[in-house]
């Protein structure tokens, strides 16, 4: 995940954007290159999703749950609807248009895709204006 931040480090300062990464991740059954997808679309949204005026701020976190572990991803950006929620997920789903937030609409479905090969499970909990918290529950190593 440091590997990540370090990627993001310019759009970081660019956007006066804080990260906070915990130092005690967990490790997780699961293909490298999947799980960089996996959370540099999150990141990369977070990042994206921003209020107007409004430095953004993400964080991660962790927590165990018997065999898996369920990392999430949160902001303070724009938030989703609720009626959104599950159609996010679907490949080329805009809810905004590109002028707007720059991007392709495969990001989250790409997320959906990658955590399903690894045996997980995905989802979103969020508000308009509140910001949102997409949840990944991966198996333990």
């Amino acid at each position: 995940m440091t590997e990540l931040a370090v990627e993001l480090q310019d759009r970081l300062l660019e956007s006066g954007a804080s990260l906070s990464i915990p130092k005690d991740l967990p490790t997780v059954i699961g293909n490298r290159t999947l799980l960089s997808q996996i959370f540099s679309n999150l990141l990369d949204n977070a990042l994206k999703y921003t209020q107007a005026g409004i430095a953004p701020i993400v964080g991660i976190s962790w927590h165990d749950e018997e065999k898996d572990v369920i990392i999430s991803v949160n902001d303070n950006g724009i938030g989703i609807s609720p009626e959104h929620h599950d159609k996010i997920f679907n490949v080329f789903q805009r809810l905004h248009s590109v002028e707007e937030y720059p991007g392709t609409g495969i990001g989250l479905a790409t997320v959906k895709k990658s955590v399903g090969l690894l045996g997980g499970s995905t989802w979103v909990e969020s508000q308009p204006g509140e910001g949102t918290t997409f949840y990944v529950k991966l198996p333990k190593e």
